[in-house]
């Protein structure tokens, strides 16, 4: 790290500390030369895929865009900002744990969709409407009873019955 006030090139690190809500390193240096003490930050470079269009077209990953989609699929719902901000985060870190280097924006689409299901309904059913491009109030409908079926099997998957289970007789085993 190179002295900001003299441009020495050797300097030692007097303190280490988290920062950011532990995702920087405050670092506190000196300059071995000149004597001055200036702070550092460090953090971790994540490098995200590049987006492969629908016409094979290439470009960076833009989180701006995501958040942009997402915070349109969700206008004027009772989510709160930590929700979102949460949910951005799982989309980023779903992307950088595939490993790729490109990923179709289809796929992206459809992690969002799975992510805004869980997150909202209607901002699910508003994102899915543009993804999917519906052509008319049928294809519409049906994406909306399926949505209405997967949370029907959900339910009922997550509760205990409140019936008594039938028994066998103990000999009988």
């Amino acid at each position: 790290m190179h002295c900001p006030f003299c441009n020495h090139d050797d300097t030692k690190v007097t303190d280490s500390r988290l920062a950011g809500e532990g995702h920087q390193i405050r670092r506190r240096r000196e300059c071995l030369s000149c004597g001055e003490r200036f702070t550092t930050f460090e953090t971790a470079e994540l490098v995200m895929p590049q987006v492969v269009k629908n016409d094979s077209t290439r470009q960076p990953f833009d989180e701006g865009k995501l958040r942009a989609g997402i915070l349109k699929a969700l206008e004027k719902r009772p989510v709160a900002r930590d929700a979102v901000e949460t949910t951005l985060e799982r989309i980023g870190h779903r992307l950088r744990a595939l490993g790729e280097r490109e990923v179709a924006s289809r796929a992206i689409g459809e992690i969002v969709m799975e992510e805004l299901r869980q997150l909202d309904e209607v901002a699910y059913v508003r994102y899915a409407s543009v993804y999917h491009r519906f052509h008319d109030i049928d294809s519409f409908r049906e994406e909306v009873e399926r949505l209405g079926k997967r949370r029907g099997r959900d339910a009922d998957a997550g509760q205990m019955s409140l019936l008594p289970q039938a028994r066998e007789p103990r000999g009988k085993r």
